[in-house]
């Protein structure tokens, strides 16, 4: 294309291009967008990590035991803020992504016990797996995993969920607010609001040590408590 012809698809392409950014501004939820790690929220001396997962990535599913294991480790020390981010060419990452959002609404102390049961049974829910399953079949099949990692009492409540609004928008305003914080892909982690450079291997429960350690060490210099890692 020359450099004449540039001009002129630029000028033509902006106007469109404006509106798409208008257009697509995320709206404010109600309250922050995420997961807290057993419900307990981000405090102002703990080190505070937010993950962006898609629950049927193999890569979001290796990275979760070193960090979970962190977690463990370090107690009241390390917060976590799960936020889902479905990868479109991920068959089924939006609807898992909006069955975590359902049971988050309806009780909380098991949004991460489904997220790990994602993590270990990935397979029924990969393109190849559901190929030849329709839409509503999919859902359905989402559905009855769901109540069987959570209690069956729930069934009507996690299938109605599928049909409220609400949980669609909720998982709909995550992946964009994972877009305006520059997410591209899954496992993305930021450390206390500083995103980690994205590796093809999952960060390992060494190399979340190798992070947390000296950050718990700069808050002894600064506050003279002892601190012990061991």
């Amino acid at each position: 294309m020359s450099f004449k012809n540039l001009k002129i698809f630029a000028f033509l392409c902006f106007p469109m291009f404006f509106f798409v950014l208008i257009d697509a501004q995320v709206p404010i939820p109600p309250k922050l967008d995420g997961f807290w790690y057993e419900n307990r929220p981000f405090e102002a001396d703990s080190i505070f990590i937010e993950a962006f997962f898609d629950p049927v990535c193999p890569d979001s599913r290796d990275s979760w035991p070193g960090l979970k294991q962190a977690l463990q480790h370090y107690g009241s020390r390390v917060t976590l803020l799960v936020h889902t981010f479905p990868l479109p060419y991920h068959d089924n990452a939006f609807v898992s992504s909006r069955a975590l959002h359902i049971i988050n609404k309806l009780n909380a102390s098991a949004t991460y016990g489904l997220l790990e049961a994602f993590f270990q049974h990935q397979e029924k829910f990969y393109g190849v797996a559901t190929f030849n399953m329709s839409r509503a079949n999919v859902n359905e099949q989402i559905v009855n995993f769901v109540t069987k990692a959570v209690g069956t009492s729930h069934y009507s409540a996690v299938r109605s969920g599928f049909t409220n609004s609400k949980t669609d928008r909720a998982t709909r305003i995550a992946f964009k607010y994972g877009c305006t914080r520059g997410v591209y892909g899954t496992p993305i982690f930021f450390v206390n609001g500083i995103a980690l450079p994205y590796k093809d291997s999952p960060l390992d429960y060494k190399g979340w040590k190798g992070i947390i350690d000296p950050l718990l060490a700069n808050q002894v210099e600064r506050t003279g408590e002892p601190i012990h890692f061991f």
